[in-house]
């Protein structure tokens, strides 16, 4: 079974690796539900405890998936749910709610999705420059005292904004892009929720999908992959970014491993406090994902893979809602 770690210091106790559901139903082309139902079921089997959503994946459909997969399983959970950006039914975006108001009733609808009574930890998805953090977490921890969640999380928020956060309502997570290939997080990100004691959970561990060599161009995602819109992803950056694909590949080939086993296992060498989410939508390659924990890395892989920095290009069309 995976280990258990604490994520934060608030009493969360997750595996040490979570799976990531939002690719189930949106963003990286078609995925067979039936699938994706056996990939929850056998996440749970090996002991992953933490299963990441969000009410806009889909748009609101991936709840509703992880809610029937886990409907008889609700023991065996901690289960992540998101709030804050705002899309209509078409999938359409209407901007970003951060209003008290809007935080109840977004926790109402996932739980009703859900078909749970309470969520584990509730993320703010993104800030909302127009509401004061100070009323969205005060919200927030309106739902902690009711018992509709038992712990908060941001995403994507700035260290100034963690802090006041904090100050309102005990923070538990900040979930944030984190990888080889994104390290911008360890200049102020990591050092203000290790001083805090708050866990840090990186979502896209495996540049989505890019660390594990399968995407050398464009070609072979679907039309509508979200990835096509990356800067990072496109002819101006991707040829560059090659290079920190090509170290992971060389370390993995003298390990006998996977590339996407070294790319995780760089994640897990950063700290016991740092949960990765890498999603899927497959038992087989969950199951590798999984087998990452058990891939050693020595200082001298660490230092080969450490030296290129971050990827060149942004990693969003729209960089104005992260980071705030």
């Amino acid at each position: 079974m995976i280990q258990t770690v604490n994520l934060g210091s608030q009493g969360l106790v997750v595996s040490r690796q979570g799976l990531g559901c939002m690719g189930m139903s949106e963003f990286y082309g078609e995925a067979d539900e039936a699938e994706s139902v056996a990939t929850i079921h056998r996440a749970l089997a090996l002991g992953v405890t933490l299963l990441d959503t969000s009410d806009i994946y889909g748009p609101f459909t991936n709840e509703r998936l992880v809610g029937r997969a886990i409907a008889d399983r609700r023991g065996d959970v901690m289960l992540a749910t998101k709030f804050g950006i705002v899309r209509d039914e078409d999938g359409s975006r209407r901007g970003i709610d951060g209003s008290a108001d809007y935080v109840r009733r977004a926790c109402e609808a996932s739980l009703q999705r859900l078909g749970i009574d309470h969520i584990d930890l509730y993320y703010q998805h993104r800030v909302d420059p127009g509401t004061p953090i100070e009323e969205t977490v005060g919200a927030m921890g309106e739902l902690v005292t009711e018992g509709k969640v038992r712990f908060l999380g941001l995403s994507e928020a700035a260290p100034d904004t963690i802090r006041r956060a904090h100050a309102v309502h005990p923070i538990t997570a900040l979930q944030t892009e984190y990888s080889l290939w994104e390290r911008a997080p360890e200049a102020e990100i990591l050092p203000t929720v290790r001083e805090l004691g708050i866990g840090f959970v990186p979502y896209s561990p495996l540049g989505r999908g890019f660390l594990t060599g399968r995407y050398r161009s464009l070609e072979g995602l679907a039309d509508n992959d979200f990835r096509r819109t990356v800067p990072r992803f496109g002819d101006r950056h991707l040829d560059d970014n090659l290079r920190i694909v090509e170290a992971v590949e060389a370390i993995a080939a003298d390990k006998g491993v996977s590339a996407a086993q070294v790319a995780l296992a760089w994640v897990h060498a950063q700290g016991e406090d740092i949960v990765p989410i890498p999603g899927t939508t497959t038992r087989r390659h969950l199951e590798s994902n999984v087998a990452a924990l058990d891939v050693a890395l020595t200082a001298d892989n660490l230092a080969r893979l450490s030296e290129f920095g971050t990827a060149t290009g942004d990693r969003y069309a729209d960089m104005d809602s992260v980071n705030r």
